[in-house]
C-alpha cells in the first residue's frame, strides 16, 4: 500500500466511546488527504493522463474541470463534518427537510439508546447523507466483468447458491440504477461524491475460473485490471482521486484477492465485502464489512416466553472451518437445550428453529464464511441474541461497527470455552436476556432488506458506511 504521511489521516478507525468514528477523527483535524501520497500514484498533471485520442470527447472532462462545482461539493462535506461534531457535542440532531420539505423525523425512526456508539452523531450523519450523498454507477463494461442493472434484484455475488446469499449487490445496483433513481443516484458524474464499480467477482469466478489451468488467478486479475485501466483512460474521475472515492461490492470469498488486480484498487478504493477478515488485509478504516443478507432472511416476532431452546445452530454440512467443526463435535445431538446440527435434517425449518431459541450460535467458518455475517444477520432477524464464536487469533470486523456497539446486544464466547457454552448462556439472568433481546429488536431494522429500500435498512446502512469513509476523505482540489 502506498505510504501516506502522518498528517494526512488514515481515515476513521477510532473507538467510539463518546462519539462517532468520523467525528473523533475529524475533530482532531486528521482528514485523509491524497496530497501527500507518494510518487507511485498517478500524477494529477495533464501529462500523466491518457491522451485525448483514447478518451471520449468533451462531456466527462468538462464536468471535472468545473472547479467551482467541486469546491462547492467539498465545502458541503466540510459543513457535514462540522454538523456531526456539533451533534455529538450538544447531543442534539438537526434534521434536514426531505424533498417535499417535511421534517424526516416526524413519525419516523430516530436512533436512540445504548446500541449506538453515539446516537446523536449517527442520526446527524445519516441526515447529512440523505441530504447530500450522490453516487454515480459506471455504465461501461459487459458481463462477466460487471453485473448490469438488467440482472435486477436477483443478481448474486455470493457463493452462487441461487438463494440470494450475497444478493445484496444486485439490490444495491437496483437502488442506484433503478427507474426511480433513488435518493442517492447522481444525475451526472460531476455531482457524485462516490463512484460505484459494478465489478462482479462471482461472474468472473464462474466464467473465467478453470480447475485445469495452473495459474487460474492471472486471467481473472488481468480482467479486473483491464476494466479499471479502461475507466481510468476513458474518464478523469479515477485519476483525480487515485480510486479513493470509488467502491465495489462483493460477497464472494475471492473479492480480497481480485481487488489486488491493480495497486490503486487494493490500496485506495473502498472495498465493500462480506469477507471482513483483517488478517487477510481488510482495513476497517477504509473498507466496509457487508452483511450477507437476502430475501430468505425474514423477521420473527416470537416472544421470549415461547423461546424454549437455550441455544441453536444449524449447519449446512461438513468442511466449514475449525470453529464450526469444534462446535458440532462437542454439541451435535448431545443436549436438548443446546441444539446443534451439522446439517439440518430434512423437514426442519431453519428460521422456525431460530425463532424458538434464546441464543443463536454464530461460529466463524472457513473460506467465505470465515468473516461473513450470514448467521449473525439471520439471528438478528429472528429476534435471537447472537453468540459470536471466533477463534482467538481471528480479527474480524462486524457490519456497521462504526455505528453499532456490538457488545451491547450480543454475547462473545471464546472458542476455547465451547465446552462451557451451556453454563455461560444459562448463567445469563432473565433480566439481562430481556435487555439483550430488546436491543436486538432495536437494531434489527438495520439488517433487513427492503425493495424499494427504506430509511435505516440494510441498503441505506451500507450506503451510510460508504458515506462515512467518503466524508473522511479530502480531495486536493
Amino acid at each position: 500500500m502506498a505510504a501516506k504521511n502522518n498528517s494526512a489521516c488514515h481515515c476513521i478507525l477510532i473507538p467510539l466511546t463518546s462519539c462517532l468514528l468520523a467525528v473523533a477523527v475529524l475533530a482532531a483535524g486528521r482528514i485523509w488527504s491524497l496530497a501527500g501520497a507518494t510518487a507511485q500514484h498517478h500524477s494529477l498533471s495533464p501529462a500523466s493522463l491518457p491522451s485525448t485520442s483514447s478518451r471520449p470527447a468533451a462531456p466527462a472532462r468538462e464536468l471535472v474541470n468545473r472547479h467551482g462545482q467541486v469546491r462547492s461539493m467539498e465545502a458541503g462535506l466540510a459543513e457535514a463534518r462540522a454538523s456531526l461534531r456539533r451533534a455529538s457535542r450538544t447531543r442534539n440532531c438537526t434534521s434536514a427537510p426531505d424533498a417535499d420539505g417535511d421534517d424526516q423525523r416526524e413519525g419516523g425512526f430516530v436512533p436512540r439508546g445504548a446500541v449506538y456508539r453515539d446516537a446523536y452523531a449517527f442520526h446527524q450523519s445519516y441526515t447529512e447523507m440523505e441530504k447530500r450523498f450522490k453516487v454515480w454507477a459506471y455504465r461501461d463494461g459487459e458481463p462477466p466483468v460487471v453485473v448490469r442493472k438488467g440482472a435486477g434484484a436477483g443478481a448474486v455475488d455470493g457463493d452462487g447458491d441461487g438463494e440470494g446469499g450475497g444478493g445484496i449487490e444486485g439490490h444495491l445496483i437496483a437502488e442506484l440504477e433503478g427507474a426511480g433513481g433513488g435518493r442517492h443516484r447522481a444525475r451526472h458524474p460531476g455531482e457524485a461524491h462516490a463512484f460505484f464499480l459494478p465489478i462482479s467477482v462471482a461472474n468472473i469466478a464462474s466464467y473465467i475460473y478453470r480447475r485445469d489451468v495452473i495459474d487460474y488467478w492471472a486471467p481473472q486479475l488481468r480482467l479486473v485490471a483491464g476494466y479499471i485501466d479502461g475507466l481510468a483512460a476513458m474518464y478523469p474521475f479515477w485519476n483525480r482521486s487515485r480510486g479513493a472515492d470509488h467502491f465495489f461490492v462483493s460477497c464472494h470469498e475471492w473479492a480480497p484477492i481480485l481487488s489486488a488486480a491493480t495497486a490503486e484498487l487494493r490500496a485506495n478504493a473502498i472495498r465493500v465485502m462480506c469477507n471482513a477478515d483483517m488478517s487477510e488485509g481488510f482495513d476497517p478504516a477504509r473498507d466496509v464489512a457487508l452483511p450477507e443478507v437476502g430475501h430468505h432472511v425474514r423477521p420473527s416476532g416470537q416472544p421470549a416466553s415461547e423461546r424454549t431452546v437455550l441455544a441453536f445452530f444449524g449447519g449446512g454440512g461438513a468442511g466449514s472451518g475449525d470453529v464450526r467443526d469444534a462446535l458440532v463435535a462437542r454439541w451435535a445431538g448431545r443436549d436438548d437445550r443446546v441444539v446443534v446440527y451439522e446439517r439440518l435434517p430434512e423437514g426442519l425449518d431453519h428460521g422456525e428453529l431460530m425463532s424458538r431459541a434464546r441464543f443463536c450460535l454464530c461460529p466463524s467458518g472457513g473460506g467465505q464464511e470465515a468473516a461473513s455475517s450470514r448467521r449473525v444477520v439471520e439471528a438478528i432477524a429472528a429476534g435471537c441474541v447472537p453468540v459470536l464464536l471466533i477463534a482467538g487469533d481471528s480479527n474480524f470486523s462486524l457490519p456497521f461497527s462504526d455505528v453499532l456497539d456490538w457488545p451491547r446486544f450480543s454475547v462473545a464466547v471464546p472458542v476455547a470455552r465451547i465446552d462451557a457454552i451451556k453454563d455461560i448462556l444459562a448463567g445469563i439472568s432473565d433480566r439481562r436476556y430481556a435487555v439483550l433481546r430488546r436491543r436486538v429488536l432495536r437494531v434489527r431494522r438495520h439488517f433487513l432488506l427492503n425493495r424499494p429500500a427504506e430509511r435505516f435498512d440494510v441498503i441505506n446502512m451500507v450506503l451510510h458506511s460508504i458515506w462515512l469513509r467518503r466524508l473522511n476523505l479530502s480531495l486536493p482540489y
